[in-house]
């Protein structure tokens, strides 16, 4: 079911494009690294836990958010943009490896008493990149393995400073305090370490460290961009906020008028600033690819230090759009048109293919599931490259399917904020509620909140989606027809001390 490409200029009405724009640009040849050309720089700015309403650009209030308002009217503005799945560790391997994480045998959350981690047989972009000679650093979040064998520099990383898992998996209280009793789960963990390098520098034992990390984190950015100027980089600066426990630096905090959440907020947005704003100085504003988004949606849970799906159906946690669906821009200055908006679907594994073609790296050796994207981002007319996307959960529960305009949900139990009680407030979480979804279909073209089922009306979208998905279920595998994936790879084993 393919579907006509638009494009919206910031200068027109969405209903109003002229057609005969894209006309003109369909026999130019696409930009791109030909021979005498210097690749572009890439940064990847990857938020946690930013839903999509959280930025003034998608509808969000009632903090400010100029130098991200700045970079939207810049570049291209992604509608229908898919975390790779609707939480921390799985959607990071879909990033960074252009693969649906179930392939690779990740799911959830890595914690540090995890038994898996990334393989180090999956390529990351970071590998891609640097064995065509790009300089390659991570700063901040990681989460994709905590020991030595399978942190970011022994995954085509060459500097990290950051944390190895999430900033909310210590020995601290949702109010900042240390926990004492020795039945809370949460004392389990150990003191939150930062990395430098594959070295632990220090422990972030306090909210008000917490609270320095997005400063750290930035001048770091700066630091990296300064150093490499002269030769290419990819940068993958993984922010630490709006995960909980948010915390914003002593400039900003009670500064937004709108809580912590909305101080964090503009903490942030100044981050993206000064990062764009060390490119202009530099001089390599043109010459760098910049792609900022979100790992998943927001964790609701946590109320008022929560963000908003900007009235998608739920959050973080779920197989609902509000959990998947993400703010995404990507700014190439001279490349990509300003102040566009593409309404196509476009997924987080469609960046890897995308980078590593437009940079004239090498391909991964094993299947991935991204698909390239540059038609998209240089309006090339009829482009659309993805046309479908799974929506896996839990450990390998295929739980619903997209395609064009369509998505059916499958039978199964899923977490829900739809309770008054599965709210908290002020840093504390709700109590976690559960609902039971049943096959359904929607039109997100007409219904984007999920609310109207419409399968009565299709049943034969309803029997083509379902066909569908049983080709995924038989190559990923599928936990709730209880299905093994013929192309599923194992994930890395990681050896924990049980003493």
């Amino acid at each position: 079911m393919k579907r006509l490409v638009i494009f919206q200029s910031k200068s027109s009405l969405f209903f109003l494009l002229p057609l005969f724009l894209l006309c003109s640009s369909y026999h130019q040849p696409l930009p791109g690294t030909g021979k005498g050309n210097t690749p572009p720089n890439i940064i990847i700015i990857l938020m946690d836990d930013m839903g999509y309403g959280d930025l003034e650009c998608y509808g969000g209030f009632p903090y400010h958010t100029p130098h991200i308002n700045q970079f939207a009217a810049q570049g291209m503005r992604f509608t229908n943009y898919y975390a790779a799945q609707a939480v921390c560790s799985a959607s990071r391997a879909g990033l960074l490896t252009g693969c649906y994480p179930n392939r690779l045998g990740i799911s959830g959350a890595l914690n540090p008493w995890s038994t898996k981690a990334l393989n180090p047989s999956e390529e990351t972009i970071a590998e891609l990149l640097k064995a065509k000679g790009y300089r390659t650093g991570i700063i901040g979040k990681w989460h994709l393995g905590d020991k030595e064998p399978f942190l970011p520099l022994q995954q085509g990383f060459d500097e990290f400073l950051g944390l190895p898992y999430s900033n909310d998996m210590w020995p601290i209280n949702y109010d900042g305090k240390p926990i004492t009793d020795t039945t809370d789960w949460k004392s389990k963990y150990p003191p939150l370490p930062l990395y430098e390098g594959n070295k632990k520098i220090k422990a972030i034992n306090t909210l008000e460290d917490q609270s320095l990390l997005t400063t750290l984190y930035t001048e770091r950015a700066v630091q990296f961009i300064k150093q490499n100027k002269q030769r290419p980089f990819f940068l993958y600066l993984a922010h630490a906020m709006v995960h909980v426990p948010i915390a914003a630096s002593a400039k900003f905090r009670g500064k937004s008028g709108a809580g912590l959440f909305g101080d964090v907020m503009e903490e942030v947005d100044w981050s993206i600033g000064t990062v764009m704003k060390t490119l202009e100085e530099q001089g390599l504003t043109k010459n760098t690819l910049v792609i900022f988004t979100s790992d998943n949606g927001p964790w609701l849970t946590f109320g008022n230090h929560a963000g908003n799906s900007g009235a998608l159906r739920e959050g973080k946690g779920t197989a609902w759009d509000g959990g998947l669906k993400v703010p995404c821009i990507i700014r190439w200055p001279g490349k990509i048109a300003a102040g566009t908006i593409c309404n196509n679907m476009v997924a987080a594994m469609d960046i890897l293919p995308t980078v590593v073609n437009i940079c004239g790296a090498g391909k991964p050796a094993k299947k991935i599931d991204g698909v390239d994207i540059k038609s998209l981002l240089f309006q090339q007319q009829g482009a659309d490259p993805r046309d479908e996307f799974v929506y896996y959960y839990d450990n390998n529960s295929l739980k619903a399917i997209r395609k064009g305009q369509w998505k059916l949900t499958f039978p199964c139990i899923s977490q829900t904020y739809k309770k008054l009680s599965a709210i908290g407030n002020d840093g504390w979480p709700g109590k976690y509620a559960k609902d039971s979804v049943q096959l359904a279909l929607y039109d997100l073209r007409t219904d984007p909140g999920e609310t109207l089922d419409v399968q009565e009306k299709h049943k034969d979208i309803v029997a083509q989606l379902s066909a569908l998905a049983d080709q995924y279920r038989k190559e990923l595998g599928d936990d709730l027809t209880k299905q093994t994936g013929t192309g599923v790879r194992p994930a890395a084993v990681v050896k924990r001390d049980t003493k």
